[in-house]
């Protein structure tokens, strides 16, 4: 038996919660990354984002991270959790997935059990089998073995999640299913054995399910809109005690799973269908908030604030969120400047933007976007407002305020509350 019963290959926001979880019921395991400052992040016990309750988990077990990939001989099983972007023009990009089977191929051995984990477009299991069986003597299934096991958790509830989602478990063989079935029972009260194809589509579907709605919820919003009425307000009548509603609210829907998923299954086809009708109302969305703010005031010359900058609520993970587009937007209106405020990140928000106080919004901001519903937003959203300059306008697609109003000015809410 090998010193390590798991080896998790890229220590992300899927590897690494998987990684101290599985430690945390009873699987020895060791990480695999080439990005030097999250190695040594993690290996001076510090979670390099937010993801509740790792924290402290990380304080307390034995779990360190290498670039040395000939340590991959000394673990049993490999589990494959790296990143699976899409290109420019809806494409599978697999280079990612490529530059993994590259790093640990040499370092295989017989009997090694290698688990895709990654959300991947359908063909993808398949396509690391005939990569493995193409660069090695090892066939998958004989020699090695081979299944796909997709995540399943939602951001920032990964310590609950991975132990109480059931585990998708996608093999072309038993004893590859056997071997993955080892691992996952350890954490996830229900296994579904299923094929490689299967596997994928479940995970795919799962998220495209949830874009498709958001992008539902988001059309009727512009729908209401263009009646003069207001969707929150119709979503209350619409969904209170009415077995049959439960339309979500609308908002910016992004984030590296929701924006990209739709597009691996899309790829597939060579006409436009509700999976590409979806992405394009959802990708509107900050053109519409930017179009329906010039129909209440001017852009130009004026300072503008835009309160969050991730890609939901509560998160620190600034990746595919929508709110850089409604910052490009504003930017074709030649505002005097831009300030952006993100409570859940510290310091610089990326290369270009600086993260502002507050205080600095509030105080030199003539328009205000509330991009993000963030907890501390609707907290201290009377604040905000009483805030503001006397002229403010704010632009509140979430209903944060609570005014059912999109577009409302400083004196509206008070005339309101």
């Amino acid at each position: 038996m090998n010193q390590y019963k798991v080896g998790v290959v890229g220590v992300g926001r899927v590897g690494l919660p998987l990684a101290l979880s599985l430690i945390k019921n009873g699987i020895s395991a060791i990480g695999f990354d080439i990005n030097k400052d999250l190695i040594s992040s993690i290996n001076k016990k510090k979670i390099p984002f937010h993801e509740e309750g790792y924290d402290d988990l990380i304080k307390e077990i034995d779990f360190s991270v290498t670039s040395d990939f000939s340590k991959i001989k000394e673990v049993d099983n490999i589990i494959i959790t790296v990143g699976t972007p899409l290109l420019a023009n809806i494409e599978t990009d697999l280079s990612q997935i490529k530059i993994v089977l590259n790093s640990i191929i040499k370092f295989l051995n017989p009997k090694h059990n290698i688990i895709l984990r990654s959300t991947v477009a359908p063909n993808t299991t398949e396509f690391v089998k005939r990569y493995i069986e193409s660069n090695t003597e090892f066939k998958v299934g004989d020699d090695v073995y081979l299944s796909f096991c997709p995540e399943r958790i939602a951001e920032g509830k990964a310590l609950v999640e991975l132990e109480k989602l059931p585990q998708i478990i996608g093999s072309r063989d038993s004893l590859s299913a056997k071997l993955a079935e080892n691992i996952f029972t350890h954490i996830s009260p229900k296994i579904f054995h299923t094929d490689y194809i299967s596997a994928e589509l479940v995970k795919l579907f799962n998220n495209t399910y949830r874009y498709i709605n958001f992008s539902i919820s988001n059309q009727f919003a512009m729908i209401a809109d263009d009646f003069g009425a207001n969707i929150h307000e119709i979503l209350e009548m619409t969904n209170t005690d009415y077995p049959r509603g439960k339309i979500p609210s609308p908002g910016l829907t992004a984030g590296t799973c929701l924006r990209k998923d739709f597009g691996m299954i899309n790829e597939t086809n060579s006409h436009s269908d509700l999976l590409l009708n979806s992405w394009k109302v959802n990708e509107f969305i900050p053109k519409f908030l930017v179009q329906r703010t010039l129909k209440e005031t001017t852009i130009f010359g004026k300072n503008i604030g835009i309160l969050g900058y991730t890609f939901k609520m509560d998160t620190d993970d600034t990746r595919d969120s929508l709110v850089p587009k409604i910052i490009r937007y504003i930017d074709r209106e030649v505002p005097k400047n831009i300030y952006i405020h993100e409570p859940n990140i510290k310091g610089k928000l990326d290369k270009k933007f600086e993260n502002n106080s507050i205080e600095l919004i509030l105080e030199k901001c003539d328009i205000i976007f509330l991009a993000l519903n963030h907890s501390v937003f609707k907290q201290n959203i009377i604040d905000i407002i009483k805030n503001s300059k006397n002229k403010c306008v704010f632009n509140d697609f979430w209903n944060i305020s609570g005014t059912n109003k999109i577009i409302f000015s400083k004196q509206d809410y008070e005339q309101i509350k």
